[in-house]
């Protein structure tokens, strides 16, 4: 999965979309301490770079160098690539070691993670009482009811193949036209310009999210989830 992002790493930056500050306000507010953050799937830091605004050092990783290159830097952020190799012990000490990271995030990355891996270090690094871990994604962009129908199938045709080959979620484009498969022809380009409007014309996209919070407690953890509308503003000239 490393490679996925690879060949597109440089334009990555630009077309993902980026997260409301005030959620990194609200989970901020959740952790008792501020000193160390670790953003887990970073890719270009695009979470990272809002922790950093309330922690005092973040740690973020990722295990493609290529998306790491084209991060967002920030003196608050140490970028590291961690092998894929790596045993659980050796993870938890290239964070920061047990019982001390004081919030982890996992920004629309948590697809990417063998989980029965990634759970166990979460569970070492994060300080008890008090520690917070946040995963989220967001759902198929909702832009207008022209749109959304053809957005709806185009996500129809990526479920199918995901399910017909077994691939991961992401990238599926991608991995689809290595294989021979054009999940986005001509055809559908068109279709979705056109339901777009124009190329002058500037929409509101409206992702709904989902986040996941497990806050570290004394006596047991607690869960939360949140559903949050992230709305962004996209002209029609955005790379799909």
């Amino acid at each position: 999965m490393a490679g996925s992002y690879d060949k597109q790493a440089a334009i990555y930056l630009d077309g993902r979309p980026r997260y409301p500050k005030e959620w990194f306000s609200m989970l901020a507010a959740l952790t008792p301490d501020h000193s160390l953050a670790w953003d887990a799937g970073t890719g270009n830091g695009q979470a990272a770079i809002c922790v950093a605004e309330h922690y005092k050092q973040v740690i973020a990783t990722d295990i493609s160098e290529e998306l790491l290159k084209h991060a967002i830097q920030h003196p608050q952020i140490q970028y590291m690539h961690p092998l894929s190799s790596m045993s659980g012990d050796e993870l938890v000490n290239l964070i920061g070691g047990e019982n001390s990271i004081d919030l982890v995030t996992v920004a629309t990355a948590v697809h990417w993670f063998d989980l029965e891996k990634l759970y166990p270090v979460v569970k070492r690094v994060l300080k008890k009482p008090g520690g917070v871990v946040a995963a989220w994604r967001y759902n198929i962009m909702q832009v207008s009811t022209e749109m959304d129908p053809l957005l709806k199938k185009f996500y129809e045709g990526i479920e199918v193949f995901l399910f017909k080959t077994q691939k991961c979620r992401c990238s599926a484009v991608n991995t689809a036209k290595q294989q021979g498969v054009n999940l986005l022809s001509e055809e559908v380009k068109k279709e979705l310009e056109s339901a777009w409007g124009g190329p002058e014309l500037v929409r509101t996209v409206i992702y709904k999210t989902y986040m996941h919070l497990n806050c570290t407690l004394a006596v047991a953890p607690k869960f939360i989830i949140v559903v949050i509308a992230v709305h962004l503003l996209f002209g029609a000239n955005m790379t799909l």
